[in-house]
């Protein structure tokens, strides 16, 4: 069953997405070896210009889209609402890793990175979004409690 947004009917390609997915594993996995702040720098203005839709000033976008037309990879469409809350998700949790970073709270900022990693592999590899089964979960809550309070 496949899973579809109640909210919204705009798709985005999730080929892309998983590209992305795996630049943002790749810098944070550089920013864990060489702990410069710099990496964390990159994946927050990237998440920052695609949230606020400039999608044409995404480095990551730019790499992505020659990517797939290099090896002319069809568009996979899906829901872009889950896709949109797992990006403010990355855009928060590497917001947190760039302040960790840039406080010297290397135990907490290796936390966030190896969470971030592990999240951007997911989607890269398996096509498997943590940030949407969250939106899925608070969907599926949310329509709980509206149901319970149309109920007379």
């Amino acid at each position: 069953m496949i899973q579809t947004c109640p909210i919204s009917a705009k798709r985005v390609d999730s080929n892309m997405v998983r590209v992305i997915a795996a630049q943002v594993a790749l810098m944070t996995a550089l920013f864990l070896l060489a702990a410069e702040p710099f990496f964390v720098a990159i994946i927050v203005y990237d998440y920052s210009v695609r949230a606020l839709g400039k999608i044409s000033l995404s480095p990551f976008y730019f790499i992505g889209n020659c990517f797939l037309k290099t090896f002319d990879i069809e568009p996979k469409l899906t829901d872009e609402s889950p896709k949109r809350f797992a990006l403010f998700l990355g855009l928060t949790s590497s917001s947190f890793l760039l302040l960790a970073s840039l406080l010297n709270l290397s135990v907490l900022g290796s936390v966030i990175a190896v969470i971030l990693i592990i999240c951007a592999l997911l989607e890269s590899l398996f096509d498997y979004c943590i940030g949407c089964k969250l939106y899925y979960a608070i969907q599926i809550v949310k329509g709980f409690f509206n149901h319970a309070r149309n109920i007379k």
